[in-house]
This record gives C-alpha cells, sequence and structure tokens, in this order.
C-alpha cells in the first residue's frame, strides 16, 4: 500500500523526483517513463504471487489434512521471511543500486515458483511460503523507492498513486486469477505457479534493462546488520500512521489467511472462485480508492480510510452474525474502500517526508509495522479457531479491528490539531 500526498491546491506537493541518470550512473536500457511502468508492473506481480496461494489453503488443508492452526502457521512463515528480509536488506538498495537487489529478488522469486510447483507436503510448502517471502520482502521496500526515485516531475503525486494501488490490486488479481484456475483449470496446486514462473522470467529480462535510480554508497555491510531506523525528524509522522496501518493490515491478514475458510464455513460457499473473491472483494476496492482519491489532502483521506475501516468492519460482523452473505460482501467492500485510503494518505505521507537516502530504510520500518500487524492477529486467530471455533474468532478479530480505526481517527484529530496550534504559533 501506498501513496500520494496533499495536492498543490491543499498543501505542499511532494518534491520532484531527482533527474534520473544522475552524475555517476550510467543510462542504459530503458527511458525513464517505461522504466516506471515497469516497475509498476513488477510490483502488481509480486502481490500477485503473494495472494495466489490463499485460494490454494483449502485444497492444501483437504489433501493433506492439517488444522486451521497449520494453515496460519503457513501464512506465517511468508510473513516472517519478509519481515526478516526487510529487517536486513531493507535499506541494501540505497547503497548498492535498485536493480541488483530488484534481479537478486525476482530470481528468488522464482525460485519459489518451482518448490509451490513441486509440493507433494506441508514441508516443502512451509519452505516455498519461506522464501517467498524473504523475496517479497527484499522487493517490496525497493520497488517503492525506485518509484520514487522515477517519479516524473509533471506528477509528482504518481509514484504514491502507484504504491498504493499496485498491492492492493496485485493481491485481487492473484487470489481472483488463482480462484478461477482451481475451479475450472487442470492442476489447480501447479498452474498458477507456472503462470507467474513465466512472468518472473519475463520480469527479469525487462529489469535487467531499467536504468539505475541510486548512487553507490558505502556501507552496504553495515547496512544488512538487523536494525530499524527512522530519522528523528520523520519519527512523530510515522508514529501518528501506526494505528491505521495496524487496523488495516491486520484486517488485510484476516482475509487473505482466512478469508476463504470463513467463506466455506460459515457461509457454505465452498466454490474456489468464491474464495478468490473474498480476498478481492477488499483489495480491488481498495486499488480503485488509491486512484480515485489522489488529489485529496492527506487528513481528509487518512479521516475517510480510518472511518470506512471500522464501519466496513462493522458491518461484514453483522453479516456474520445474521448469516447474511449480502452484508458481509458489503461490509467486506466497504473496508476495502477504507484500506486502500488508508494506504493512500499513510504511505504517500511516508513518500512526501523522506529524502533519497532516506526511503529505503523508512520504507522498511513501514513495511515491517504494516507486516507484523498482518501476520501476528491472523496466526494468533488461527489458533484461535481450532480452540473456540471460527465464528467467535471472526468476532473478536473484527471488534479489534474496529477499535484500531477508532484509534486511527484519534491520533489523526490529535496530530492534525497540534499542527494547527505550531502553525499558529509560529505565525
Amino acid at each position: 500500500m501506498t501513496v500520494a500526498p496533499h495536492s498543490q491546491e491543499h498543501g505542499p506537493a511532494a518534491p520532484p523526483a531527482p533527474p534520473v541518470p544522475r552524475a555517476g550512473i550510467p543510462r542504459r536500457g530503458l527511458g525513464r517513463g517505461a522504466a516506471f511502468a515497469v516497475i509498476a508492473a513488477i510490483f502488481v506481480l509480486f502481490m500477485a504471487a503473494s495472494s495466489a496461494p490463499s485460494p490454494l489453503y483449502v485444497v492444501y488443508q483437504h489433501a493433506w489434512g492439517f488444522s486451521a492452526t497449520m494453515l496460519t502457521t503457513v501464512f506465517a512463515v511468508y510473513v516472517a521471511g519478509m519481515i526478516g528480509a526487510l529487517l536486513v536488506l531493507g535499506a541494501l538498495s540505497d547503497h548498492v543500486g535498485r536493480r541488483p537487489v530488484l534481479l537478486s529478488a525476482i530470481a528468488l522469486e522464482a525460485v519459489a515458483m518451482v518448490l509451490f510447483v513441486t509440493a507433494g507436503n506441508v514441508s516443502v510448502l512451509l519452505t516455498a511460503r519461506l522464501v517467498q517471502g524473504v523475496a517479497t520482502g527484499a522487493a517490496m521496500t525497493t520497488l517503492g523507492a525506485a518509484l520514487v526515485d522515477l517519479n516524473p516531475p509533471h506528477a509528482p503525486h504518481r509514484a504514491g498513486v502507484i504504491s498504493g494501488a499496485a498491492p492492493t490490486f496485485g493481491l485481487a488479481v492473484g487470489s481472483l486469477g488463482c480462484g478461477f484456475l482451481v475451479q475450472y483449470g487442470p492442476h489447480p496446486t501447479r498452474l498458477v505457479y507456472v503462470a507467474l514462473l513465466a512472468g518472473l522470467v519475463v520480469a527479469g529480462l525487462v529489469a535487467a534493462l531499467l536504468p539505475e535510480t541510486s548512487q553507490r554508497r558505502p556501507g552496504a555491510v553495515r547496512s544488512l546488520q538487523p536494525r530499524l531506523g527512522v530519522a528523528p525528524r520523520l519519527r512523530a509522522d510515522l508514529l501518528a500512521l501506526v494505528p491505521i496501518l495496524v487496523a488495516s493490515w491486520a484486517l488485510g491478514g484476516l482475509y487473505l489467511a482466512l478469508g476463504p475458510s470463513v467463506a466455506a464455513g460459515l457461509f457454505g460457499l465452498s466454490s474456489h472462485v468464491v474464495g478468490g473473491l473474498v480476498v478481492t472483494l477488499l483489495c480491488a476496492p481498495a486499488s480503485v480508492t488509491a486512484f480515485a482519491l489522489r488529489p485529496w489532502p492527506t487528513e481528509r483521506t487518512l479521516a475517510l480510510g480510518a472511518g470506512l475501516l471500522a464501519l466496513g468492519t462493522g458491518v461484514g460482523l453483522a453479516g456474520v452474525e445474521a448469516d447474511s452473505v449480502t452484508a458481509a460482501a458489503l461490509g467486506t467492500a466497504l473496508a476495502g474502500v477504507g484500506f486502500g485510503a488508508a494506504g493512500l494518505a499513510s504511505f504517500g505521507t511516508l513518500a512526501r517526508i523522506a529524502g533519497p537516502a532516506e526511503r529505503g530504510e523508512l520504507f522498511a520500518v513501514a513495511f515491517v509495522i504494516s507486516y507484523l500487524a498482518f501476520s501476528i492477529p491472523a496466526v494468533i486467530a488461527g489458533f484461535a479457531t481450532t480452540d473456540v471455533g471460527l465464528h467467535r474468532t471472526a468476532v473478536v478479530y473484527s471488534s479489534a479491528v474496529i477499535a484500531f480505526g477508532v484509534l486511527a481517527l484519534a491520533a489523526q484529530r490529535l496530530r492534525t490539531s497540534r499542527a494547527a496550534a505550531r502553525a499558529s504559533a509560529a505565525g
């Protein structure tokens, strides 16, 4: 998730990206506009691959007979690999360049697809998800930073919009596409990964032609030390965004880890297409929202995101309680709009406030926060499902998301009032 800061009529625009190529960075291959489009497409591909296993979890569970606890463990292993990569590799592209890190991530993601294709038991599935998590973590901060590097000067918000829309669009395409392939195509546990592997081969070939957008700097080895660091001037802005990051990504984790199981277990909807559609109902509105609300000021977008996360989750919870598929679907779509608005404003704020040498590390910190919220509650929910049942787990989880949405609203109002007070005092 990610995106646009203030428009010019509502506040300061993001500074124009430095020209590419910069001094000491030879131009090669693709031009700036084409490179921006390629980076966006690779972003979508990585996120589609990350959500593709979700509709297959039910298939794996039926074939290999494992519990909901093991199901969420498979999900958690992926996120553990991703967070580990963010901690170790998050700032590496700031030192060695974007292209080498991206090419390595694509190669590792291809290895994960091969493991998925050959998986015949839970152990190989766990290994594939771990490798995929490392590859995705290495790619995400690099892709986000590269988009900002390549941002066209005449459209200062474009990098933020794409960074916010691409992940959710990719999640929607991956889950729904996989659902259709599993339901109607041959070799349900292999075909989707073969298709993704082919896409990764093409992505690697094109990525080799990308211009380098980041100066090499000393300290690459030191940057591999697992640490989270945020410049003091950026900490207050990041802290104010934590509640909405937690609310939105925790909701996303619930849908990707247990969404198809909820559809089958609570509503009796066992179609694999429906399992994929559950994730798409959340992620597709999020992607559209990232484009539709790009002219909005940050504060307004954050308030809308927090409010709709709470409202949509509440409507979805009412649907679960009333056994109403319509209400549950409506609540999911509303929460999806909140999900997109949250990413649009929160990651857009980070893109605006960070300098070129700070982007990789700041994005790494933000993604670590997001994916901890994405994974830990979902894993707890998996254990809880085994002990207390799917219905009660869904109720408690949804209530927690609503609470964080309300907290996010309060945090943004406090931040806005403090900013106004500082401006008044300065004036």
